[in-house]
């Protein structure tokens, strides 16, 4: 199948503008490759330092520098479900490396923060910067040199883009990442929506709601909802760097925990020890990053990686732009319905024929490319198989041909939208994203006076005096990462649902996030320049009609330009400090703006 001429254009594009960075980064990896084996540089000192407090088994192999020596980087914690079950993974993946003849160790930990408890609260303001912290925790954990490759154990938001970028610095390790798994389901998505709207308008006590959220969240594993976490295992399967078939596998199974010992035993194949030699470096390149953008199009992803696949890519010595985004969201058709873009979740997604079927859907219609290098070997069609265990053994099987649920998963000739899930808005209050899979077409255009707030907590307080039911657009600004670290307002979701409910026409505009729960309002989010910054949105005024139409790429206020610019702009609101927030100054100081990954790189 010849390739989609936009997808094709796109990754020239991307390959052009990228030359220059590109070359180095390569030549940095082959300069680091050339060198040798971190640990033949060592000295004798340096290495028992480095195995002193191993068992005696391990010190023998260590000794052996043919052995090859696997640094895992953990973001283990036992409050994130998703990383619960990361706990075992050393030993499982230790016991399993030395069958593989090789050795295994934590090179280090990362912090792993969970926006579903933060949402909210003042943690939410570090959770953005938490990748870039999570990027340079894994530079420290592999910047030992003693390790021929490297495992990765993340799941969930900001995380695995962390892990990534870190593990991307050491472009000339071989590199796996290794999940955990969604949870089993709980509460029917719908009757938990029903309940949080029921709560926002006073309807129900908190008892209620709390138990409604613990029955939907409620054992091991991601969050059953395809948000940014379980758009990140749909991204490290179309990217190559999953073992085929490990991302929607449950924790605490037999197929779960072979599939890590599976992921040990490559690790220690594909050093320079071992059978084939895949360094990151060579598997993330321009056609990998291409794909990973068509599968988030094409499934109705998380927002959060238009900021995170920018800072990837970056990270790479490539350029990925909004504009490169929108091109490909435009050109993919939308074959997946997942919580919030419909009602199954991310478990009757994989039953249906999850990623498997994706990747050859896109593979046999030309939306993805075959001829790239993964951690499993050459070509992408290797992720069209599925993992069984079969008489108790590992094994590869093709994947189903056909969707198993029509209402979850669909063909590229009979897809839900003939395009992906995100666009990018133009106008004169800045350049945004909006994540339109969710959103009806008889609500995606919206033109109303602004209701204008410089926190979310402000908004929520209007609306419990009944002071927002009407047609409105929802400005709420001083919310980007120089502000105070661009924070989710996902929060604002249930709230938002009960005025369009209503029966008004609702839209929000924010220099915030939404991240992939973001649901079905109307919006323009990542709003560049931020108001911090002395966007356009510093000078908006209640009542000002705003245009929100994501179809058509606008993003106006009928304002005059000079009229607008000529107001006083909004004081920003003061530093608050607490919660950690003070340490994150200079982050703050540093970032770049969203529509360049929002990164302090």
């Amino acid at each position: 199948m010849a390739m989609n001429s936009v997808v094709a254009e796109v990754t020239r594009r991307i390959a052009a503008r990228s030359r220059e960075g590109r070359a180095a980064y390569l030549a940095q990896m082959e300069a680091a490759i050339s060198s040798g084996p971190g640990r033949a540089k060592l000295s004798c000192a340096n290495w028992a330092h480095a195995f002193a407090g191993q068992n005696s088994a391990d010190k023998l192999w260590a000794m052996d520098p043919n052995a090859p020596n696997i640094g895992i980087v953990t973001a283990y914690n036992d409050m994130l479900s998703a990383h619960q079950p990361l706990g075992a993974y050393p030993e499982i993946i230790k016991a399993a490396a030395r069958e593989a003849g090789a050795t295994a160790q934590v090179a280090g930990g990362t912090p792993a923060m969970c926006d579903g408890v933060t949402q909210g609260r003042p943690g939410m303001e570090l959770s953005l910067f938490s990748r870039d912290l999570i990027a340079m925790s894994t530079g420290v954990a592999l910047t030992h040199d003693a390790f021929d490759s490297a495992l990765m154990l993340g799941v969930c938001d900001k995380i695995v883009p962390g892990l990534l970028i870190g593990a991307l610095t050491f472009s000339h390790l071989p590199t796996i990442f290794v999940p955990a798994g969604p949870m089993t389901s709980g509460m029917d998505n719908d009757e938990k929506g029903k309940i949080r709207a029921l709560y926002a308008e006073g309807k129900v006590e908190r008892e209620v709601l709390l138990a409604a959220e613990a029955a939907a969240y409620h054992g091991p594993g991601t969050c059953t909802f395809y948000g940014t976490a379980n758009s990140n295992q749909m991204l490290m399967e179309i990217m190559g760097l999953h073992m085929p078939g490990a991302a929607f596998v449950h924790p605490n199974t037999p197929l779960r925990e072979a599939l890590t010992r599976a992921a040990a035993h490559r690790a220690a194949a594909i050093t320079r020890h071992g059978r084939d030699f895949i360094p990151i470096g060579r598997v993330i390149d321009e056609k990998a990053l291409v794909n990973g953008v068509v599968g988030l199009m094409a499934t109705g992803g998380s927002t959060n990686h238009c900021l995170h696949l920018v800072a990837v890519a970056k990270a790479a010595g490539l350029i990925l732009t909004l504009e490169d985004l929108d091109a490909l969201s435009q050109a993919t058709p939308l074959i997946a319905r997942v919580y919030p873009n419909g009602l199954g979740d991310v478990n009757q997604f994989h039953a249906a024929g999850g990623m498997a079927f994706v990747v050859s859907q896109l593979l046999e219609n030309g939306f993805a490319h075959e001829d790239v290098l993964t951690v499993a070997g050459q070509g992408l069609s290797r992720y069209t198989q599925e993992p069984v265990l079969q008489d108790g053994a590992l094994v590869w099987r093709g994947g189903p041909s056909q969707s198993l649920d029509a209402s979850i998963l669909r063909p590229v000739s009979d897809p839900f939208d003939s395009e992906g899930g995100i666009r990018v808005l133009n106008g004169t209050l800045g350049r945004a994203v909006s994540k339109i899979s969710a959103v009806k077409p008889s609500d995606r255009a919206v033109r109303a006076p602004a209701a204008v707030f410089d926190d979310q907590e402000s908004f929520l307080a209007a609306f419990k005096r009944s002071e927002l039911d009407r047609d409105l657009v929802v400005v709420i600004r001083f919310q980007g990462p120089a502000a105070n670290g661009m924070p989710e307002l996902h929060g604002l979701t249930p709230t938002l649902a009960v005025l369009m409910g209503r029966g008004f026409k609702v839209a929000l505009v924010t220099d915030g996030r939404m991240s992939g729960a973001s649901g079905k309002i109307a919006s323009a989010i990542h709003v560049t320049p931020e108001a911090a910054k002395g966007g356009a949105l510093a000078y908006v005024m209640e009542g000002d009609v705003i245009s929100v139409d994501p179809e058509s790429g606008v993003l106006e206020i009928e304002v005059d330009a000079a009229v607008l610019h000529a107001r006083p702009a909004a004081p920003q609101p003061g530093e608050v400090k607490g919660f950690g927030r003070e340490l994150f100054g200079w982050m703050r100081r540093s970032v770049g703006p969203a529509d360049a990954g929002a990164s302090v790189f």
